[in-house]
This record gives C-alpha cells, sequence and structure tokens, in this order.
C-alpha cells in the first residue's frame, strides 16, 4: 500500500513511501497535489495522513497575522478532509503535536537518509509517513 503524507498549506507539501521508505517529497498548489494524490489512488491502495492544525492545542503569542495565517491553515485542513472524503480515499488526520516537524534539511536527511532536496513543507509530509506502517487504528479514519 502506498502511504501519503500531506501538509497543507498555500504550499502544500506531499510525501508518498511504501513499506517505511520515503520515494518522492513534493511542495505545490493544493490543487496540484490533489490531483497527483488523486492519480495515485486511482492507481493502486493508498492512505492518505494529513496534519491538521485544527487538532492544535497550544497558541503562543503571536501577532494578528499570523493568527490569520493559522486560520487560513485550518481552512486548509477543512477543504482536504472533504475532499478525500469526496473521493473516498482512506485518510487519518494526525495533531501538529503528533509529527515531527520544522527539521532542518541537515536534520532531515540524518534520519531519513533522503538525499534530494527538499523544504519545510516538503519534510514536514515527510515525516508524517516515514517508517510507518499502516496500523489497523488508521483504518477506522
Amino acid at each position: 500500500m502506498l502511504l501519503i503524507g500531506i501538509d497543507p498549506g498555500v504550499c502544500t507539501g506531499m510525501a508518498i513511501g511504501r513499506d517505511g521508505r520515503l520515494e518522492s517529497i513534493v511542495t505545490g498548489l493544493a490543487c496540484e497535489i490533489e490531483m497527483q494524490v488523486k492519480f495515485h489512488a486511482d492507481m493502486e491502495d493508498v492512505f492518505v495522513y494529513f496534519e491538521d492544525a485544527r487538532m492544535r492545542q497550544w497558541f503562543g503569542k503571536s501577532g494578528r497575522e499570523k493568527l490569520q495565517g493559522a486560520g487560513s491553515v485550518k481552512r486548509d485542513c477543512q477543504r482536504w478532509q472533504e475532499w478525500l472524503t469526496m473521493h473516498n480515499i482512506p485518510h487519518c488526520k494526525v495533531a501538529p503535536k503528533d509529527n515531527k516537524t520544522k527539521l532542518n534539511a541537515d536534520q532531515f536527511s540524518r534520519i531519513t537518509k533522503w538525499e534530494g532536496r527538499t523544504n519545510e513543507h516538503g519534510r514536514d509530509a515527510a515525516m508524517l509517513i516515514f517508517g510507518r506502517k499502516l496500523s489497523m487504528k488508521d483504518n477506522g479514519a
């Protein structure tokens, strides 16, 4: 089964993996990533893990712009959940606290052994699926 990790946002990150190994890490517009997810879902069994900002339980001191950006990402998460459900693509929401995020390129490379170029969004998407094998509790998404 193909696992897909999604880091929603203006610049959406997507990672694809199989058997605990990463195969691809890309970033793009949400509509571009949706097309890629749908393509893979039409070709084989997939399971999508997406980071859901709506599950965030901690809030620091942020300016108005950051709070507006957070609201935008929460809407992106809602949209991803709706889109995945509409296309009958099995998925699981992951709280930001449950994902190892904000790794720099060197840290990410050391952990995953990934040699290609990445950005923060792609790395966050990759960490949703790196080393992961589908569990029965995930299948109940």
